[in-house]
């Protein structure tokens, strides 16, 4: 390969690089903060010790953004990296389109984010009420010996199946407050846009590059809402933050759209032409 064209093609694949780490990075930066699971890790934060909650909730974050890219890395083994491109395109255009409606409704000033912690707090206040049933998370904590505490309700087969006991054992073994971190984040995390974005870069560019950049975004929202995230959430402005976002969207929209057309160019233009075809 001549020494121009190396170089030529070391600095694209050094732009790709970044573009791939700086797409995934801010996009979980504008759709993480003051989102539900920010919220749920600030609370939990002022219950519990924040460095337990901060390795439970970020600790779910990295399985899900590995899972999450993977899962995109997967697809362009099933279809062409073409048309991932094109339906990477066709999900953020329609996510920054949503994220825009969604902020013009909004009215200014903390509304939205208050109903946010509310739903957050219902959530944990739940799960905890569900589980303290079967191990007092306070006493396990002190170091205590747990109390089992009994219903009045019949036990259900839900309440003893496979996945009940395995949390119970998680709990013994690693922590309540950890266990219980872990499992609100991954369960609000799932299906939510940033999981189908990380999808779709994962498609798009190199999987690892994208984990790590999303990793790295999650561990600075994580460590924002364990830290100062109650704070923080009376201050920001969730409608800026989703315009912002939305923004972000639909520029990573574009970009991906006009990539597909010109890997459509490309291929046009790589097709060989016969000996005697005519024109």
């Amino acid at each position: 390969m001549p020494p121009a064209l190396q170089d030529a093609t070391s600095g694209l694949l050094a732009e790709s690089n970044f573009q791939a780490l700086l797409q995934s990075f801010t996009m979980i930066i504008f759709s993480e903060i003051g989102d539900k699971t920010f919220l749920i890790a600030a609370i939990l934060a002022m219950r519990h010790p924040r460095l337990v909650v901060f390795a439970g909730a970020f600790g779910s974050l990295v399985v899900m953004s590995m899972l999450s890219a993977a899962m995109g890395h997967l697809l362009p083994t099933l279809i062409p990296r073409r048309w991932t491109q094109v339906a990477a395109s066709i999900l953020f255009l329609v996510f920054g389109v949503k994220m825009m409606l969604e902020a013009k409704a909004m009215k200014a000033g903390n509304d939205k984010i208050k109903e946010e912690m509310k739903e957050a707090q219902e959530e944990i206040e739940e799960d905890e009420a569900e589980h303290e049933r079967d191990i007092p998370l306070e006493e396990m904590e002190a170091g205590q010996s747990p109390t089992i505490r009994t219903s009045s309700r019949p036990p259900s087969k839900e309440k003893t199946s496979f996945k009940e006991g395995a949390r119970n054992f998680c709990s013994l073994l690693l922590g309540p407050v950890f266990v219980q971190a872990f499992v609100l984040t991954f369960l609000g995390e799932w299906g939510d846009r940033s999981q189908i974005a990380t999808i779709a870069l994962g498609a798009a560019h190199n999987v690892y590059l994208v984990t790590v950049g999303t990793v790295v975004g999650h561990g600075m929202c994580t460590a924002l809402a364990v830290i100062g995230g109650r704070y923080v959430s009376t201050k920001i402005s969730v409608k800026h933050v989703t315009f912002g976002g939305s923004v972000l969207f639909i520029i990573f929209g574009l970009i991906y759209l006009y990539e597909a057309y010109m890997m459509g160019t490309d291929t046009e233009m790589s097709i060989p032409i016969a000996p005697g075809a005519v024109p």
